[in-house]
């Protein structure tokens, strides 16, 4: 009988299992679960999202504070307009190297270590910052970069001169032809094809890279597109479906229909070396239809699928730019103290809730915004629950070892 343990995924010289779990932020993607990922032979993503402010909470850094003060003393000496409040570039590389070589420095197997960067991470300098942050991955000695969250045009370039430019593996993450071909022209002038391509279709979870019509595309007929698409240019790439694959026959689907590997997410946000607390791993598990929500509430212009009861929904939390700023454009600009400022009172003053924008910064810092997939409603279907109704939480090896069929 076929089965996903039967594949290999084949990057360069390296072979793993068809096995990928995808960088889940902040800090869900915990070093416990990617190390366990990659003790088991698959890929496992740290997501290098606001990680000075991650580095501060795991290692006892001041990151943070030493930017808002930086910031505070510019402002007392300076008569010029206000500034954008902005983090060192060699701290930002410190952070950056820090929270990943945390994580090598413990790797046992087979698998790799990859990060995944999300181009739309600003921090008030998005070009500067992008570099640093690829740079310091890069000099951590991760395994693979998987470039996110946008069409990364210049990305290559910023690394290009690096000494593991051509080792470490890199990819893209696509939600079709046409981003992936726009990807592909500026790999052609650095002569660097990307060493896989991430397929993913409207089921996935966090930010999806499609409008409110998304329900109108399926992950089977774009990445048949992309499979298209590359053999008649020529180009012997790996491509690997994500969105939406929640067992090892859906897993076994698209491995049967030429796809390298699958990435997975949603059902590791359970496992017991996830970043996510107990009670929000629950309440995952707890998920029906009607308490997802795909909603256009964040700054980085990208619709996010979350759950309903996430707490950032309807907050009214004042903007955290100055100390967090990692969704600040290079003019300073986010969309949501816009709309906190323009959101009233009620009659007793109190500030009312802000319902077109959150503060994602702090509420992803806090666990505040429960980001799932869309096959979170069906998590119950692959745990049991103990004598006092609690669902029992499986551990990272379980879910892996699900997938692969064993």
């Amino acid at each position: 009988m076929n089965r996903v343990d039967n594949y290999r995924l084949n990057l360069g010289s390296a072979q793993y299992a068809p096995i990928v779990v995808g960088g889940m932020g902040v800090d869900i993607s915990t070093s416990e679960l990617v190390l366990e990922t990659v003790r088991l032979g698959g890929i496992g993503h740290l997501s290098d999202a606001m990680v000075p402010a991650v580095c501060d909470r795991l290692f006892g850094t001041k990151y943070v504070a030493n930017k808002v003060k930086r910031f505070q003393e510019q402002q007392a000496t300076s008569f010029d307009e206000a500034r954008i409040p902005l983090y060192d570039p060699h701290e930002l590389r410190l952070a950056q190297m820090q929270y990943i070589e945390h994580t090598v420095a413990k790797k046992q197997g087979s698998g790799g270590i990859f990060v995944n960067c999300m181009e739309k991470v600003l921090m008030g300098a998005p070009s500067e910052t992008l570099a640093v942050r690829l740079i310091g991955a890069l000099d951590a000695g991760v395994d693979g970069i998987s470039l996110s969250a946008g069409l990364h045009n210049h990305s290559l370039r910023m690394i290009e001169h690096h000494p593991r430019f051509r080792d470490a593996k890199i990819g893209i993450l696509v939600s079709s032809w046409r981003a992936l071909k726009i990807f592909l022209r500026t790999a052609q002038r650095v002569n660097r094809m990307p060493d896989y391509i991430v397929v993913e279709g409207p089921l996935a979870g966090g930010h999806l890279g499609f409008g409110f019509d998304w329900a109108e595309f399926n992950l089977e007929t774009i990445f048949l597109e992309v499979l298209q698409n590359l053999e008649a240019e020529g180009l012997k790439i790996p491509v690997i479906a994500a969105g939406g694959l929640f067992d090892s026959q859906d897993a076994l689907h698209y491995l049967e229909r030429g796809a390298a590997a699958v990435q997975v997410a949603t059902r590791f946000s359970i496992a017991k070396e996830s970043g996510l607390s107990a009670e929000t791993k629950q309440a995952y598990i707890n998920a029906k239809e009607e308490d997802v929500l795909v909603a256009g509430i964040s700054p980085t212009g990208y619709l996010m699928r979350l759950l309903r009861e996430s707490p950032c929904l309807g907050s009214n939390i004042s903007p955290r730019c100055l100390p967090l700023g990692f969704a600040l454009d290079s003019k300073g600009r986010c969309p949501y103290p816009g709309e906190y400022l323009a959101t009233g009172t009620n009659s007793a003053g109190e500030k009312l809730p802000v319902l077109e924008k959150v503060c994602l910064c702090q509420h992803m810092i806090r666990y505040d915004c429960h980001t799932c997939g869309q096959n979170v409603i069906r998590l119950k279907e692959k745990v049991k629950q103990g004598a006092d109704g609690a669902y029992i939480l499986p551990s990272t090896e379980e879910i892996f070892n699900d997938y692969m069929g064993k």
